[in-house]
């Protein structure tokens, strides 16, 4: 059979075979086939290594195990070991068949027996055949013992509870001279320990001075041919015997004592130039860890790891780095004599290494070394592979956090890794670095001319462009002026047209994201202020975007050209220096944790209509680094961003009935210059004199508590941004707008609102072309002999409507019908024709 199926080319030729046999075997099943029965098994067991289903030849198993043949029974223990397992019901019928083997009296029949149930005994069995075990650990013949001692641990794993019984018989088995049952003896134990405390308690207290006894034996013994391998006796005894001092020892201050000159002994005596002594070695400094305080020992051990990482075998290095990294919670000063050599192993060829080998300098670096284990990191970070800068560097970024001593440092450093790999450092790193850079007011020149030097040899580094972008869009002035000279500096020569240069060469770039031409544009906006001779280059830098193809540049370029081009007036206090951030929002960085990600309050990430995918937080927020920590809770999107960048409260008063609030949109002029992007306008509140810092501490006089509008008004339009006319971006900020045109059709006045305070006339209109479109102009008189100020409107509409608000005429309104205020209105309907407007 087996040279018939070797012979076959294709699968399918084998399957054919399989099916041939399998069919007879069924056969010979169906017949009771006594002569062939062992045979059949031995086919079937072939046949199951193949990987074909076997299960209809399990009965035969149970059938040849009762058999009263050796040969028949080794077959149906071999196919019961094989095409069984512990889960399988069958199993339970046998239980007695064990039993009886256990108890026969051919030593090779009660080997087979003790050799199945080792290696499929269930919980049940365990329980019903646990005497018979225990019985045999006592057998004369040892090759019978220490087959018990191996079927006695998986009885142990199997039935914890019945550990107990096996505590004596164990103990008797640590006597033995024969080797093979010593090992299984040996490992018994350690299994009891580790299931029983008082299995434990009961070894310490009597077996580890006989231990400790037969571990010198064994490691003075001379020359046997028969356990000799390197020339070491017996390697696996001397590891399994320091595997079970160590379960000892630990946490146990007498039973430590009693081992450590033989566990001392064992480190000094063992050969370090063969695989089997080096494996010795590794569990005696395991050991020597893990047992009660010992320092001369603990630094013998971490000498011997030391030598570990000199060696040529990549296995020896990777499991010595791993004990170091343990090692070093108990004893980092001894660690520490072996940095050099753990520093090689970070420039490893195996990948493996290099990491691990990372991992451990990380824990080894402090406060009094940072500086030179720095120095060597980044040294290597400039040779190091393209797949590992990624973890090098976030290593050392996070090092620089941490244990930086001082300001100049850490910007030092960090420019230095920014210059090397600023494409592998994640963006919450050069946030912290902007925060530090802005709290260092007299470092402030030095940063930036520092900045200025790195972005001549290391502009395709992404980071170091944005960092270096943000802090000449701050401190460009310091930069020509050369501000705050630090003695350690060499002079430097900028011109305020070198350094719009650098920052022209940031947005030309074809390999520049979006981010960094965002920043760009911010960056020239401010350096417009500051240098008045530039004014009209940076213009036409600005005006060359006007046509970009991705939505957020071309907004910016045009918004930032109006504010130079007509409002020359605000445009200094718009571009004003960044406050200094609070550095103690960033304190879990300083503890060794990375900062939160700083994000605009609307979490959704944005579709431009390119398909270019905006990132959920606005650049123009991680540009200027606001943190939503410092501020108070917004209530509506942006909201904080304009506090802190104008110093003005946004916020709207409470109302003073119980209106449905709808979002915010009095500063949708501000939040358009901004680039915030907010929800679809659905109400409006006026909006603030903002170049007056007007505070609104008065709550509103009114509000509409209903939109009512005539069903016969409802029609088709177009998009209302289509419908609106140009404006210009600040024009908002005057206190009374132009009134659009109204070219559509005119329908009778409604008084939509009307009490003894006030009352509200809505004028309706149909712009030409835009059916679904409706124009509204409110008309608010107070009635009231009292004059209402800061006045606010608000009004909401079904979702299938999409409402405009245009800013008030005013927000002073005067008494007793003396004046008014006007406010426009536009409603779109988006179901037009099915869904009228009301």
């Amino acid at each position: 059979m087996i040279r018939a199926i070797r012979a076959c080319k294709t699968a399918a030729e084998e399957r054919g075979v399989v099916r041939k046999e399998c069919a007879a075997i069924r056969a010979a099943i169906n017949e009771n086939d006594n002569d062939y029965r062992h045979r059949n098994l031995a086919k079937l067991m072939f046949i199951h290594m193949l990987g074909y289903p076997t299960h209809f030849g399990q009965m035969e198993c149970l059938k040849l195990i009762a058999s009263s043949e050796f040969p028949e029974k080794r077959i149906g223990y071999l196919g019961l070991m094989l095409l069984l397992d512990e889960r399988q019901e069958v199993l339970m019928l046998v239980t007695n068949s064990l039993k009886q083997d256990l108890n026969h009296s051919n030593q090779y029949i009660v080997g087979l027996a003790l050799c199945a149930l080792g290696n499929i005994c269930s919980a049940e069995m365990a329980r019903d055949l646990a005497p018979e075990v225990e019985r045999l650990l006592q057998f004369r013949d040892p090759n019978t013992r220490k087959k018990a001692a191996l079927c006695a641990i998986r009885i142990i794993r199997k039935v914890p509870d019945l550990a107990e019984n096996f505590i004596n018989p164990a103990a008797a088995l640590l006597k033995e001279k024969h080797h093979g049952v010593l090992i299984t003896g040996v490992q018994l134990c350690t299994d009891l320990c580790k299931a029983s405390a008082d299995a434990l308690e009961y070894f310490r207290e009597k077996c580890t001075e006989g231990l400790v006894k037969t571990l010198k034996d064994v490691a003075n013994s001379p020359y046997a041919p028969e356990y000799d391998i390197a020339g070491i006796t017996d390697p696996f005894l001397h590891i399994r015997l320091l595997k079970l001092l160590r379960v000892l020892g630990q946490g146990d201050a007498d039973a430590s004592d009693l081992m450590n000159d033989i566990l001392a002994q064992v480190a000094t005596k063992t050969e370090s130039n063969k695989n089997a002594g080096n494996a010795i070695l590794y569990e005696c400094v395991e050991t020597i860890m893990s047992i009660e305080d010992n320092g001369g020992l603990r630094v013998l051990a971490i000498n011997i790891l030391g030598r570990f990482l000199s060696n040529r075998d990549n296995n020896i290095r990777y499991v010595a780095l791993n004990m170091l990294m343990k090692a070093i919670t108990v004893d980092a000063q001894a660690v520490q004599r072996h940095r050099a050599t753990i520093l090689e192993c970070v420039k490893d060829s195996d990948a493996s290494i290099r990491k691990r080998a990372l991992e451990l300098v990380y824990l080894l670096i402090n406060e009094s070394n940072v500086k030179p284990l720095t120095k060597e990191l980044i040294d290597y970070l400039e040779v190091s592979d393209q797949e590992f800068k990624g973890d090098l560097t976030a290593k050392i970024c996070s090092l620089i956090a941490k244990f930086s001593p001082e300001k100049i440092w850490y910007i030092d450093q960090m420019l230095k890794v920014l210059s090397e790999a600023g494409n592998f450092v994640k963006d919450e790193v050069w946030h912290a670095l902007i925060v530090v850079i802005s709290n260092a007011s007299d470092l402030h020149g030095y940063t930036v001319r520092a900045l200025y030097r790195a972005l001549q040899t290391s502009v395709e580094q992404e980071s170091l462009v944005r960092v270096a972008v943000w802090c000449i869009g701050e401190y460009g002035d310091m930069l020509v002026k050369n501000v705050g000279m630090l003695d350690i500096e060499d002079p430097i020569t900028v011109t305020e047209s070198d350094a719009v240069d650098i920052i022209e060469l940031a947005i030309k770039r074809h390999t520049s994201d979006l981010t960094t031409k965002a920043m760009s544009l911010i960056a020239l906006l401010k350096l417009s202020s500051r240098f008045p001779s530039c004014s009209e280059r940076i213009q036409d830098i600005i005006v060359q975007n006007r046509g970009n193809l991705v939505l957020e540049l071309q907004q910016r370029s045009i918004e930032f050209n109006s504010i130079i081009q007509k409002h020359q007036n605000i445009r200094s206090a718009l571009v004003e220096r960044m406050p200094v951030l609070d550095e103690a929002t960033f304190i879990g960085r300083r503890a060794g944790s990375m900062p939160a990600t700083v994000s605009t309050s609307s979490g959704a990430s944005l579709n431009l209509p390119n398909g270019v995918a905006k990132p959920s937080a606005a650049p123009l927020v991680d540009l200027l680094d606001l943190s939503l920590d410092d501020a108070p809770a917004p209530s509506s999107s942006g909201g904080d961003f304009l506090q802190d960048l104008l110093g003005v409260d946004l916020s709207p008063a409470s109302n003073q009935s119980g209106t449905n609030q709808a979002s915010k949109t009095g500063t949708d002029v501000l939040l358009d210059l901004l680039s915030i992007e907010t929800p679809p306008v659905q109400s409006s509140s006026s909006p603030p004199d903002v170049l007056s810092s007007i505070q609104h501490n008065k709550s509103p006089v009114a509000s509409l508590e209903e939109l009512a509008l005539p069903s016969s008004l409802s029609g088709q339009a177009t998009t209302p941004v289509a419908a609106a006319p140009m404006m210009d971006l600040l024009d908002g900020f005057v206190s009374n707008p132009p009134k659009p045109e109204n070219n559509g059709s005119v329908y009778p006045s409604v008084v939509a609102f009307e009490s003894g305070a006030l009352r509200i006339t809505f004028d309706f209109s149909k712009p030409p072309g835009n059916p679904q479109t409706t124009s509204i102009q409110a008309t608010f008189t107070n009635l009231s002999p009292s004059v209402y100020s800061d006045f606010i409107f608000q009004a909401a509409v079904p979702k299938f409507l999409q409402l405009h608000l245009d800013p008030a005429s005013s927000n002073t309104l005067p008494a007793t019908g003396n004046g008014s205020i006007t406010q426009n209105l536009r409603v779109t309907n988006s179901q037009h024709g099915k869904i009228p407007s009301k």
